[in-house]
Parts: C-alpha cells; sequence; structure tokens
C-alpha cells in the first residue's frame, strides 16, 4: 500500500512523520517550502487539495485531510492496538476529547497570537485576552498531562501525538518555565529515534 505524506517545512505535517517512523510504516514525502517571505504555503499543495494546505495524507490515490483524522487512519491501521485505547473504555473517550482538542481549543489561541503579532500596535487591544488564553490553555495541558508523562494511560497514543504541537508551541513561548511538565514531555518527544528521523527526514522544524 503506497503512502505519500504531503509535508509542509515548519507544519503541523511533522508530527505525522514521526507517527510513521513510531509505526514502522514504509512511507514517501512529497516536500514543500514557505514562502521565505509570507512564510505561507506554495500554491502547489492546492493541485493536492483546495484549500492548499498540510498535512495531506494520500494512501493509494485516496487523500486524507486533517491531522487529528491522518493520525486516527494510521493508528487504527498499523497501530497494532498500540497506539489507541480499547474501543468503549473511558480512556477512548477521553483520547478523542484530546484529538479534538490538539486542533480546535489548543491552537485558537496560538493562531490568534501568530496573526496579530504582525499588525503592530493595532493588535494591543486583543493582546490581553489572548495572552489570557494561552496562559489557560496551556495550564490546562500542563495539569492533564499524567505522572506517567503521557496524556492518555501510561504509554504513548495518538493523543500524544497530536497534543505534541500545542505543547511545542507552548514551550517555545517561553511556558516550560512556568509548566515543567510540558518541558518534560517535548523532551521526551525529541529524545524518541523516531522524532530524530522525521525531524531528518522532514527537514526545518522551528530551528530544531
Amino acid at each position: 500500500m503506497a503512502i505519500i505524506v504531503h509535508h509542509l517545512n515548519n507544519s503541523r505535517s511533522q508530527r505525522v512523520l514521526w507517527l510513521l517512523e513510531e509505526l514502522g510504516v514504509d512511507y514517501e514525502i512529497r516536500h514543500y517550502q514557505r514562502d521565505a517571505v509570507t512564510n505561507l504555503a506554495p500554491p502547489e499543495l492546492k493541485a493536492v487539495h483546495p484549500l492548499g494546505k498540510s498535512p495531506l495524507l494520500e494512501i493509494d490515490g485516496r487523500v486524507i485531510e486533517e491531522s487529528g483524522a491522518i493520525v486516527q487512519v494510521l493508528c487504527e491501521r498499523y497501530g497494532s492496538g498500540a497506539w489507541l485505547p480499547a474501543a468503549g473504555s473511558d480512556e477512548a473517550l477521553r483520547h478523542l476529547e484530546l484529538m479534538h482538542f490538539a486542533e480546535g481549543s489548543a491552537m485558537t489561541p496560538i493562531l490568534l497570537q501568530l496573526y496579530t503579532s504582525r499588525l503592530g500596535d493595532a493588535a494591543e487591544p486583543l493582546k490581553p485576552r489572548i495572552d489570557e488564553q494561552l496562559a489557560s490553555h496551556f495550564g490546562y495541558m500542563e495539569q492533564i498531562l499524567r505522572p506517567s508523562g503521557h496524556f492518555i494511560g501510561d504509554d504513548w497514543t495518538g493523543a500524544d501525538v497530536m497534543m505534541s504541537f500545542p505543547v511545542e508551541i507552548a514551550v517555545m513561548n517561553g511556558a516550560g518555565a512556568h509548566f515543567p511538565k510540558l518541558a518534560a514531555f517535548v523532551e521526551a518527544v525529541h529524545a524518541r529515534p523516531a522524532w530524530q528521523s522525521a525531524r531528518a527526514k522532514g527537514g526545518a522544524y522551528f530551528g530544531m
């Protein structure tokens, strides 16, 4: 089964490469580079999907969009039961919540901060609310990390893969000094051989 990842540098598709490396699945990377001035994805991605966004996962010609859906499909098909909680369990429901939280609630203030940072003084009225929401969400993520260092159970799951991106953003924003569990989580992710292999194959990733 041919698997292609349409991968944009410095983007959320890095965690898809990481998961594929963890699962030991053969795949091909189609690389796309952000515009050096605008930091936007190149128009070539629109030839794969009308929104021109990444990640996109292609399996035998079927293009799957949205990070959460991609991670779910990969875990179901190739995880051998190890990357998802048992179906019908309380942990499975919690896993589902976090898969959506990672791209929904958690990313909203992060993206608002990113976009308004380009507005200069015009963003000042929004800044207190954005900062409050960032602190709230980062604090919540710190609170729900288990003693095991994982978001669900005591081993790696798809939720950890999905949560890795907002947690990395939190630590990059300096939150690691206030949220040591988040900082430790990022260190644990980056120490994994699969993440390092994905990083080497994926190219530029936030200067890491």
